[in-house]
């Protein structure tokens, strides 16, 4: 079968599907003023906790990248319902995708987690003038903790990704008998692979971070914040908006956001090492 001709968005929303399910069963028992303690109380002691949160860490991956293989499949199509409003909706719900992953680490309140949510309130800061009303909206870890984060992750984030993407989800009826082993290859991997939890080690000062921020901390070590962690990204948010079908600049956008991803791709590759 031809990548153009398999259903990405389709195996997106089942994929979505399982993460939601799974993790509603998390959020019955996570607790946002004691994170840490919280997650590790689901892995040993909640009945096959450690299954169901590495089920929601694996099918929330695995959304994020069926979403980008949808993307890339309207970008090669180049379909005419891609309109002008569309397009930026599809655009923003993957930003909005990338997101709820991150806050997903934040919560884990693991050495992974810690440091995601340290750089990214220093992130947000770093905007001048509206920094610390985003923060106060988006994490305001250091004065609230998780609470900030728990709620966007599990109704904010999600409400808005809703409204970006329901226009389009509501006119496709998918079910759980359409992907099968979709879902059963996401309960086996869960049932062998525990989800990543990384406890404190004395003496370890650079963790490595998620793994679509690394390319984004490497840069972090070389160059301001606000360049770093709010133009570069935002620069492939503009570049993804002129891709859309019929833009009169889609053609250089694309070659810019080819180099940009292969500049990501290396970042991130000197960021693992």
């Amino acid at each position: 079968m031809r990548f153009l001709d398999i259903k990405w968005g389709a195996r997106s929303i089942a994929a979505l599907y399982v993460s939601l399910f799974s993790g509603l069963v998390l959020a019955l028992q996570y607790d946002a003023s004691h994170p840490y303690y919280s997650v590790s109380v689901i892995d040993t002691l909640v009945p096959f906790g450690t299954f169901w949160r590495s089920l929601h860490f694996y099918s929330s991956q695995l959304f994020l990248l069926l979403l980008v293989a949808h993307f890339l499949t309207m970008f090669l199509k180049n379909p005419p319902s891609a309109s002008l409003l569309n397009w930026p909706r599809l655009v923003f719900a993957m930003l909005v995708v990338v997101l709820l992953l991150f806050s997903g680490y934040i919560l884990r309140a693991d050495a992974t987690g810690s440091s995601a949510g340290r750089i990214a309130e220093n992130i947000i800061l770093s905007i001048p003038i509206l920094g610390h009303s985003l923060n106060a909206f988006l994490f305001d870890i250091s004065a609230d903790g998780m609470r900030r984060v728990y709620a966007n992750h599990l109704i904010g984030l999600g409400l808005i990704f809703m409204v970006l993407t329901w226009p389009h989800i509501r006119r496709y009826v998918v079910g759980w008998r359409q992907f099968p082993w979709l879902i059963l290859g996401l309960a086996v991997w869960a049932a062998l692979i525990p989800a990543p939890m990384d406890a404190a080690k004395l003496g370890v000062f650079h963790i490595t971070g998620p793994w679509f921020f690394v390319g984004m901390q490497e840069m972090l070590r070389h160059i301001p914040p606000l360049l770093a962690g709010v133009v570069w990204p935002a620069l492939l948010v503009v570049l993804l908006l002129l891709l859309r079908p019929g833009a009169r600049y889609r053609r250089p956008a694309a070659i810019l956001t080819l180099i940009w991803l292969t500049a990501y791709l290396v970042l991130t590759i000197i960021g693992w090492r």
